[in-house]
């Protein structure tokens, strides 16, 4: 049997100070508990040889590349949610961008979203995709369902390495993707279906 892992990206999505930290412009309430989960899916993923992808939000500081909803946020004399160059674009402390991994900035709620991430995977020779990182209803959702619309063949949502407002919203969210066949393993299953 062919080794799939060669063919595996993991997706780590905004796991940046902005989204994750108290004082984070946008926190998301359950960002913080996931870390521990997270710093482990990409230790694991680098010892099999799975590429990581750190997928983050990195915007003009005048919020000119922003979705129209959060504009309000940017402007001169501001600093809007995960401004390049900003702290709030950071990744939080325990996650390190390493030789040999990539990183993707995207500036809406889908990776794949004008971006280049679907001709680099492909590049790549990558056909599965394992998603960790926040927030559930927004980008790891919307990164989910254009990858399965892009037919990779295998797409996973690590559920205890991925997070939402609140557990409710995120088991919900996990259940629709779920639903389209994506696999939704804790990452103690993903480690188990590894090893």
């Amino acid at each position: 049997m062919e080794n799939t892992r060669n063919h595996t990206a993991l997706l780590v999505i905004d796991m940046q100070k902005d989204f994750v930290e108290e004082d984070g412009l946008m926190r998301v309430d359950g960002g913080k508990a996931i870390v521990p989960a997270v710093i482990k899916a990409v230790d694991v993923a680098r010892e099999l040889g799975i590429l990581v992808v750190w997928v983050v939000r990195e915007h003009d500081s005048l919020g000119r590349d922003v979705e129209l909803f959060r504009r309000h946020f940017y402007g001169l004399g501001k600093v809007g949610p995960t401004s390049k160059g900003n702290t709030g674009a950071e990744l939080v402390d325990g996650l390190l961008i390493k030789e040999g991994d990539y990183k993707l900035v995207k500036t809406r709620f889908s990776a794949f979203f004008a971006t280049h991430l679907h001709s680099f995977l492909q590049s790549n020779g990558i056909n599965s995709v394992v998603i960790v990182g926040v927030q559930t209803p927004n980008c790891i959702r919307q990164t989910v369902f254009d990858a399965v619309a892009l037919d990779y063949q295998s797409v996973t949502v690590i559920v205890d390495a991925t997070a939402a407002a609140t557990p409710d919203i995120h088991f919900a969210n996990i259940r629709d993707m779920k639903n389209v066949g994506v696999a939704t393993p804790t990452l103690q299953e993903w480690l188990d279906n590894n090893a």
